[in-house]
């Protein structure tokens, strides 16, 4: 992983944590493109960042909604794109077992900021 793929993932990530942790819709969707596409926890194609804020504010009022990401990967594949992989788990304290996911992210310099333009979550146990 690069130095700078690193440093962008990292920063995003802790900025996403945070988001989620509040289900702060307006700060989650804010990480993202105008031109994302988002597939999150439904088989729903959300795009750009009122789709995202829809898909965050549509999402059960957790009392403490916790995501932890592990086995991250990041590649930086041209000056303004970085490839991300991850493992997420989310602690929902209780209010649901627990959930984990794989995560990718594709991130784009916009406008001089680094924006999550793609964004896809997968079960993480074998489907085959």
């Amino acid at each position: 992983m690069s130095n700078e793929a690193d440093a962008v993932v990292s920063t995003i990530i802790a900025k996403w944590c945070a988001g989620f942790a509040t289900l702060d819709a307006a700060a989650l969707s804010s990480l993202y493109s105008n031109s994302a596409f988002f597939f999150g926890s439904n088989p729903k194609l959300y795009r750009g960042r009122d789709g995202v804020a829809d898909y965050f504010n549509g999402l059960p009022r957790w009392r403490k909604p916790c995501a932890v990401f592990s086995d991250v990967n990041a590649a930086q594949a041209g000056p303004d794109l970085i490839n991300m992989a991850a493992t997420i788990s989310f602690d929902l304290a209780g209010e649901r077992d627990d959930l984990f996911v794989k995560m990718s992210w594709v991130i784009v310099r916009e406008d001089g900021d680094w924006k999550i333009v793609n964004h896809h979550a997968s079960a993480k146990a074998p489907l085959i």
